[in-house]
């Protein structure tokens, strides 16, 4: 009798599309960020470390700016201009708005077909400069980008008084031991 093996045979692994690797990475991130974005107190939304520093609460809404951006950019409407939305109010307010276009971006996801991601879009490539993205390329820096900021706000946790949630590993206020 030989014991399991972790690993499917050669052969017998089906490798995800780029439309469900983006999909898989998406919904994995978003659980971490909705942590992090739960554990933070909001009473403290306008909490910023520095003066040149963005508040927790805009960085809250540039996590439902960039997942808007990439459901325009599935959806082919993605038209840059205008410069960046003005934050909803409060941060319950930025939190539903977040949350409401995640699953926006997941429904349109889950029914769009890989040729869906085919084909590029506007944005940004330097300062000052645009250029052409493919759309899978533009999806995933929305995303990064989105964990950089969620970085940024895991830091203002703690200085907020809130308790900072396991993101990739344990934390002090979370660990896995």
């Amino acid at each position: 009798m030989t014991a399991p093996t972790a690993t499917p045979p050669v052969g017998s692994m089906t490798i995800p599309t780029p439309r469900q690797q983006f999909l898989d990475g998406l919904k994995r991130e978003h659980q971490t960020t909705k942590r992090v974005i739960d554990a933070f107190p909001a009473e403290q939304s306008e909490f910023k470390p520095h003066a040149r520093s963005n508040s927790a609460r805009q960085l809250l809404w540039t996590f439902a700016v960039e997942e808007r951006l990439i459901l325009l950019a599935l959806k082919n409407e993605l038209k840059l201009g205008g410069g960046f939305p003005k934050a909803l109010e409060t941060w319950a307010e930025c939190k539903d708005a977040f949350l409401s276009t995640h699953a926006e971006v997941v429904s349109a996801l889950e029914s769009a077909s890989d040729e869906d991601l085919a084909g590029t879009v506007r944005f940004f490539t330097g300062p000052g400069t645009l250029g052409d993205i493919p759309k899978p390329e533009f999806m995933w820096f929305m995303l990064c980008d989105q964990i950089h900021h969620r970085g940024q706000m895991s830091v203002y946790l703690r200085m907020a008084g809130g308790k900072v949630p396991s993101i990739y590993g344990p934390s002090a206020d979370e660990p896995w031991m």
